[in-house]
């Protein structure tokens, strides 16, 4: 005599390790200008320590941008692998690289052919876990000409970022743009309110002083993280609907 077993759907779904609650993660990879800083470095910030803060408790971001990294150097060091390793379907993963490729005297520089095949690895090998690729152009430094006028530091490797998005047919933010934007409308002086800018004596981390026009302080941090959220906004991606309010 046969027995027939009626196994729950419920139970189905516990013994394959579904969960109904399970996170959505978003993955921030790239350089010194996303990633979380040391103490001894404060107050540096890269935008990606803010951003975490934007999103419901439905989502989790995970900051594994680095100082110093490259396409290159990103991948060569595993750290890209360890991502591709955990994406799961549904995760998103923000890509924004080229502070450190652009530049021919450091160790991390990428020529422009292999900087795009670079990005376009980490497009292929996160759409491939079914998870959602978004390309972000190099934020802006703070350089200003004899005539006021911002200067396009990263004209060559921002456009390369905007053609391969196209190509590839992924979500681009323009935050190259929109931060030479921001920076414009501020002006050379009120701009510098946004970076590591310190005078003698007035931190302990820098006993010294520091005038720093790549990275931000905490401020210009927080209004970066902001410009990308006011993208993912704008494409009306998913993600939107998991933000702290999705109304602005």
């Amino acid at each position: 005599m046969k027995i027939k077993l009626i196994i729950p759907l419920f139970l189905l779904l516990f013994l394959f390790g579904f969960k109904s609650d399970e996170k959505i993660t978003v993955y921030l990879i790239g350089d010194s200008t996303i990633a979380t800083k040391q103490v001894k470095a404060y107050p540096e910030a890269g935008w990606g320590m803010p951003f975490a803060w934007f999103f419901d408790q439905s989502v989790k971001v995970d900051n594994r941008a680095m100082n110093g990294r490259s396409t290159r150097s990103f991948i060569e060091e595993k750290r890209w692998a360890s991502v591709v390793e955990v994406l799961n379907p549904g995760d998103y993963v923000l890509i924004q690289f080229g502070h450190n490729d652009e530049v021919p005297t450091k160790k991390t520089y990428t020529t422009e052919s292999e900087f795009v095949n670079y990005l376009t690895q980490y497009v292929k090998e996160t759409k491939a876990k079914g998870a959602f690729p978004i390309l972000i152009t190099p934020v802006a430094r703070r350089s200003f000409d004899k005539d006021n006028q911002l200067i396009d530091t990263h004209k060559v490797y921002a456009q390369l970022v905007r053609d391969l998005a196209k190509n590839l047919d992924v979500p681009l933010i323009d935050l190259s743009k929109k931060s030479m934007d921001l920076l414009q409308k501020l002006g050379p002086d009120h701009s510098a309110m946004l970076y590591n800018h310190l005078e003698i004596g007035e931190n302990p981390n820098y006993p010294n002083g520091k005038k720093d026009d790549t990275h931000f302080n905490e401020l210009g941090a927080r209004k970066m993280a902001q410009l990308v959220l006011a993208d993912i906004k704008a494409l009306n991606l998913p993600l939107t609907q998991h933000t702290v309010n999705n109304t602005n």
